[in-house]
């Protein structure tokens, strides 16, 4: 049986090109890359084409906890989508333009041991973070 599939997504008010360069920026990673305001991201790295690595050092700001969200990239259409493999697990990232702005979808495999509500409910708490940065630039 195959892991459920979990999808967010958020409406940036900003040209794609500069959705595109903030979303794939490990300088605008460090900045947006966290669920809540006790955790940030300090490292990045970001080698965006096929086979190259990417790697998101996730932090608690006291330092009581903290891991490395990273991946290989498996697929790259730039200012389209980005998917990689993270762990034994898939995920994509869909760029479109709409009347609002740019839509940014992420479709992600879940894993079993969060809850549903809680992997969405970050995930999508972090692509919040990704749109307040964005139109705050």
């Amino acid at each position: 049986m195959t892991d459920p599939m979990i999808t967010v997504q958020t409406t940036v008010d900003a040209p794609l090109e500069i959705v595109w360069e903030a979303y794939t920026s490990p300088e605008d990673i460090k900045r947006w890359n966290s669920a809540s305001e006790d955790w940030h991201t300090p490292r990045a790295t970001v080698d965006l084409r096929k086979g190259g690595a990417f790697s998101s050092r996730m932090e608690a700001k006291d330092g009581s906890i903290g891991f490395d969200f990273a991946g290989t990239y498996t697929r790259i259409e730039p200012h389209k989508l980005i998917e990689y493999d993270f762990g034994d697990r898939h995920a994509k990232v869909q760029f479109a333009q709409d009347q609002d702005g740019i839509c940014v979808a992420v479709t992600f495999e879940a894993e079993a041991e969060h809850s549903l509500d809680q992997q969405r409910n970050g995930w999508q708490a972090i692509l919040d973070n990704f749109k307040r940065h964005v139109e705050s630039r």
